[in-house]
């Protein structure tokens, strides 16, 4: 059975845990995820029967994945995604990968802010891998070393200003708003042969109880082994960042030819554009302040479980004046 870790506050101090039957403290100074994982692999063993015991209900909880991560994300790598994004359903020609800012990063139960120029918030549920080991030049990964590079698996969000992303064509800054990655709540730890589960976890989304998106990882289009081969050719990874593999079908983002055509024509003026897209998608069930997004990742057979990540979505508050 794999390891649960959290990371937490209690008693105005920044902790790391690991939950079994009840939540125990790591003990010894990790900042980063990075750190523990390199470093804190023994205290983390003995946490599981000598660590001592908090309250769940006393702590906050914190992003497990720390702000030292990079994070890097697959675009469209659903079938029937592919299709509500205006795509044809069959795997693609290559891998389309982004990055969001770490600063997106928060709590699997922190309020999302809805920035006050966009109308059009959306969610992706997402399974996350967190690199377990240096990655500093190309490497064939496959079924049978997947379990040397991947540490763990964990819940997040891919949480999305589509009036931004889609209309001014940046992906970047339409999906790195502030808290705009939910994660959590814990990172669940792989126990040996438990990699085998990767495709074998059933992803639960929904908005105020009602299922907007479901699917199986087992429809990945490009595997892990696959992503993380192509990602080592190119860049680095360090441990403790943070791959996440798509999203399922069930968004509210619905494009096809005409809207991509029309946002992709440099002759139509930025305003039409802006006023064309809000009027294809307003009826598509974006998130509006008060909605409650509720995920769930866990295996087929109830083995793995990642827990439960419910996020509210809230309206700014006023800005500091300096």
């Amino acid at each position: 059975m794999g390891t649960k870790l959290l990371r937490f506050q209690y008693e105005n101090q920044t902790h790391w845990g690991v939950l079994e039957d009840v939540l125990r403290i790591v003990e010894g100074s990790f900042e980063t995820l990075r750190d523990i994982l390199t470093n804190g692999q023994q205290q983390i063993t003995a946490a599981k029967t000598t660590g001592t015991v908090v309250n769940e209900a006393a702590i906050t909880l914190l992003s497990p994945v720390t702000e030292d991560a990079n994070i890097i994300c697959q675009v469209t790598n659903y079938g029937l995604h592919r299709v509500e994004a205006g795509f044809t359903q069959q795997k693609p020609p290559y891998n389309l990968l982004f990055t969001k800012a770490s600063s997106t990063l928060t709590s699997a139960t922190a309020d999302i802010v809805c920035p006050t120029n966009v109308r059009l918030l959306d969610y992706e549920i997402e399974l996350g891998l967190v690199i377990k080991r240096p990655i500093k030049e190309a490497i064939e990964i496959t079924n049978q070393n997947l379990a040397d590079y991947v540490a763990g698996f964990v819940i997040t969000n891919d949480v999305s200003a589509r009036d931004v992303q889609i209309v001014e064509q940046q992906w970047f800054k339409g999906k790195s708003f502030r808290g705009f990655c939910p994660v959590g709540p814990y990172i669940y730890l792989l126990d040996k042969g438990e990699i085998n589960y990767l495709e074998k976890l059933d992803m639960h989304l929904t908005i105020n109880g009602e299922t907007r998106q479901r699917g199986l990882t087992d429809q990945l289009l490009f595997k892990p082994t696959e992503t993380l081969t192509e990602m080592s050719s190119i860049f680095n990874l360090n441990v403790g960042d943070l791959v996440l593999t798509g999203t399922p079908s069930g968004v509210c983002l619905r494009l096809n030819a005409e809207i991509l055509g029309k946002i992709s024509d440099n002759t139509v003026p930025h305003e039409e554009k802006i006023k064309f897209f809000y009027e294809s998608q307003k009826d598509n069930g974006y998130l509006q302040p008060g909605d409650v997004m509720r995920l769930e990742i866990k295996s087929v057979d109830g083995v793995i479980d990642l827990g439960v990540q419910e996020n509210r979505i809230v309206q700014p508050v006023a800005a500091t004046v300096r």
